[in-house]
């Protein structure tokens, strides 16, 4: 049993000290308006230290203002992590119309919104299966004005 335990305790450390694909968010910001939402367009950067390309499955998002959340969902099969390299995902946050609106009531005349976004990204690592990057970044971003509805 003993042996056991040793041999498991060799893998935990091995897998433990392996690279893991690293991301960071690099920009959010309006995008456009459609009859349905406000888009915002999320860039997010992922390292791939593998020699081999890794799925994503997918991408889950939060967006948050004044503490309430304001968009919620995810991108179901964005495609694939390039081996050995750096690849640039986009990722879109829809927010309803009716929650702008009454964003727009507290926020006065400057038109910027403090955010959160919470970003998970789920990709498919060998060995280890499915595995979360999790990835948040604060900021400001702009409403839209109504230039750019009609834009």
């Amino acid at each position: 049993m003993e042996l056991l335990d040793k041999a498991k305790n060799f893998v935990a450390e091995r897998v433990a000290d392996m690279p893991k694909p690293e991301a960071s968010i690099n920009d959010v910001d309006f995008k456009r308006v459609t009859r349905e939402c406000v888009e915002y367009l999320a860039k997010v950067t992922v390292n791939n230290p593998y020699s081999t390309s890794i799925p994503i499955c997918e991408i889950s998002y939060s967006l948050k203002s004044a503490a309430r959340e304001i968009a919620l969902g995810t991108v179901p099969d964005p495609g694939s992590l390039k081996a050995k390299d750096s690849t640039l995902l986009e990722v879109i946050v829809k927010v309803p119309h009716s929650i702008l609106l009454n964003l727009a009531k507290d926020i006065g005349a400057d038109w910027d919104i403090d955010y959160q976004l919470d970003l998970g990204l789920v990709i498919d690592l060998p060995v280890f299966g499915n595995f979360t990057i999790p990835l948040s970044q604060k900021g400001e971003i702009k409403l839209p004005t109504i230039s750019d509805m009609f834009a």
